[in-house]
């Protein structure tokens, strides 16, 4: 065993941190896990991975269920593409290998939004395969030991750090190593302020060595983000407020959310008469709300929120539109960002 692996798994033992998803032999669990995971800290997690697996304790019922009742209850984590996926993925197990969660490397890295790193993080943890991994944190911590100077999320830097991954993986327990590679990660060699002088593995560290741990890794070339505007229309009925469905791809797919108008010089008038054409009813202007900003990976959503009093009919007689309240947020995928509209709808 490479004394790196050695020196990490002997700290690992006593201080690793007590997960839920941890200790687990069903692969079931771990991957959810490890989707609700990525690009999301651990805390945040925690109540999700919850409510999710008490309301799917298996991949049939999540195979089975409406895509709806997923993204209920993702609603808030972020990044919905990964419910829409687990949830292809749970269906592609049901229907290809019996509702039982693949053994094989290949099988489980061709399910949707299983990359390689989370095929090894999942047959690690629940098979204790001996396989790598190369999340942000392992990243990180690689980085600096090896004094990568570049940025980990180049091609030819990234395929330098899986082959230390590989090196480094232990044939046996890799299951706990990879646990705890994550952990020193995530609680000592952090982004900001590494503890060096705390660190199981530091007398291997060229970085604790040269004096780079705080520069390294090196970050990407900073682009600003552009800039996006729309009209959030908040149409109130008896009913509650008025929803759509989104398209199913681009930012928010497939959740619901108010009728959205590109605002790209259209006055709150304009933008009235767009969604009277568009939802064939009345509406009648009843103010305008301070704008807000989302930002999303890529680029920052400006919302100006134009409340509009509903003169249609109840029925809408679309599958894609439904009146909300705060009761219905159980039974709807919805943004984080239009959770607390819905809460106080009329």
């Amino acid at each position: 065993m490479h004394p790196f692996a050695q020196d990490l798994l002997e700290w690992y033992r006593r201080h690793g941190r007590s997960l839920p998803w941890r200790g687990l032999d069903d692969p079931y669990p771990v991957w959810v896990s490890e989707i609700m995971l990525q690009q999301t800290r651990v805390e945040t997690v925690r109540p999700y991975y919850r409510r999710f697996l008490e309301r799917f304790p298996t991949i049939r019922d999540l195979a089975d269920a409406t895509e709806d009742e997923v993204l209920a209850l993702w609603s808030g984590l972020g990044y919905y593409s990964r419910a829409r996926n687990l949830h292809a993925a749970a269906r592609r197990v049901r229907d290809e290998h019996g509702g039982a969660f693949p053994r094989h490397y290949a099988d489980v890295v061709a399910l949707p939004g299983v990359g390689p790193s989370t095929a090894g993080a999942i047959l690690s943890s629940a098979c204790n395969h001996s396989l790598p991994i190369l999340d942000a944190n392992v990243k990180r911590v690689l980085a600096r030991v090896v004094v990568e100077t570049d940025h980990p999320g180049r091609s030819p830097v990234e395929r330098r750090l899986w082959e230390e991954a590989r090196r480094r993986t232990p044939a046996r327990n890799a299951r706990d190593y990879n646990q705890a590679i994550m952990d020193l990660g995530a609680t000592l060699c952090t982004p900001k302020s590494p503890c060096c002088d705390r660190c199981p593995v530091r007398r291997h560290c060229g970085a604790v060595a040269e004096g780079l741990a705080e520069v390294l890794p090196a970050r990407a070339p900073r682009k600003e983000k552009p800039v996006r505007e729309a009209w959030l229309a908040l149409v109130e009925s008896d009913h509650g407020l008025l929803l759509e469905r989104r398209p199913p791809t681009g930012f928010w797919g497939g959740l619901w959310c108010p009728p959205l108008v590109e605002k790209d010089g259209h006055t709150a008038e304009d933008a009235r008469t767009t969604l009277e054409q568009r939802l064939g009813a009345r509406l009648e202007a009843a103010g305008q709300l301070p704008a807000f900003r989302h930002t999303f990976s890529h680029f920052h959503l400006d919302l100006h929120p134009l409340r509009l009093a509903w003169g249609g009919t109840a029925s809408l007689g679309d599958a894609e539109r439904t009146f909300a309240r705060a009761r219905d947020r159980e039974r709807l995928g919805l943004p984080a960002a239009i959770i607390p509209w819905v809460e106080n709808a009329p």
